[in-house]
């Protein structure tokens, strides 16, 4: 059953490709925003997907983050979320980020339960 205090964690190690650098978000060979972001989305979404019905998704609508502290490459990131607010089928994370040293980004983010299937067609329906 989808309700709050619903949690998530990942971990990942920078690499090259996850720098600003490379993705061109900045020119550090440092952790990148960008990264941080799509390891928070991935957090938040995987951590509902069990309790979704059948045919069910989600998509990010609104993020919220600060990035409070560089990462150099070759160190392992954690994430965590929280499902902290449900309203009708959007769903409200806290989300927080880590390195070995202390936290390295935090914020919120929203996403917003679908019917994979309808919002794919509607989507492909642009082109």
């Amino acid at each position: 059953m989808l309700e709050t205090g619903i949690k998530g964690h990942q971990e990942i190690t920078v690499t090259d490709a996850l720098t600003a650098k490379s993705m061109g978000s900045g020119v550090m060979d440092v952790f990148a925003t960008p990264a941080m972001l799509a390891l928070m989305e991935k957090t938040a979404f995987t951590s509902v997907m069990p309790y979704l019905n059948e045919g069910c998704g989600s998509v990010g609508t609104k993020v919220c983050i600060e990035h409070v502290a560089s990462s150099p490459v070759g160190m392992k990131i954690t994430c965590d979320s929280e499902l902290v607010e449900i309203e009708g089928r959007k769903l409200v994370f806290k989300v927080e980020a880590y390195d070995s040293k202390g936290l390295i980004g935090k914020g919120t983010h929203e996403r917003f339960i679908v019917e994979s299937g309808k919002f794919q067609e509607k989507t492909d329906k642009k082109l």
